[in-house]
């Protein structure tokens, strides 16, 4: 399991943080166990440059392996999950779940409007919107998070799946 921290530079993707959740998404893939990951990012590093970015390639390529061996990868993006980090590993789990009112999205809701010329709904980019427009499994409040996760994995084990 892995958990993203927004307290220290608002979780933002550098280097050392792509590196980290690669290492233990191949961990998972070597111990062949699920892999959980906590989302909570302001975006890529963007003063790392390149480097930055290339964490997005790095982590949607450890996916793509650790789901080719059959890996099971459950994302639950906590508010707020944007830029680079939502670009790439967030949005790529077997499960995708968000928090109520979670802020979830690639740019901002200016840069967007200003792209396209038109002005986004109210509930743009919220948990809830992206649920109603297939984008997420499901929204799922904290204290409930538990009990839903061990559901799962219960249902993605052996043992799970050899119950009636």
């Amino acid at each position: 399991m892995a958990v993203m921290d927004s307290r220290f530079r608002m979780g933002s993707m550098g280097s050392v943080v792509g590196e980290k959740i690669t290492r233990e998404i191949l961990h998972a893939k070597e111990m062949r166990t699920p892999f959980i990951i906590f989302t909570a990012s302001g975006g890529a590093r963007m003063q790392e440059g390149v480097l930055s970015l290339m964490q997005m390639a790095k982590t949607s390529a450890a996916l793509k392996s650790f789901s080719d061996h059959g890996g099971l990868c459950i994302v639950v993006m906590t508010h707020p999950t944007t830029g680079g980090v939502s670009a790439s590993f967030a949005s790529l789990g077997d499960y995708n779940f968000a928090e109520p009112g979670a802020l979830i999205g690639f740019a901002g809701r200016r840069i967007i409007e200003q792209t396209i010329r038109e002005e986004l709904p109210e509930d743009f980019q919220t948990a809830e919107f992206l649920l109603k427009h297939g984008q997420l499994d499901a929204v799922i409040d904290r204290r409930e998070l538990k009990e839903k996760l061990a559901l799962l994995l219960e249902l993605h084990s052996k043992e799970g799946l050899t119950h009636e």
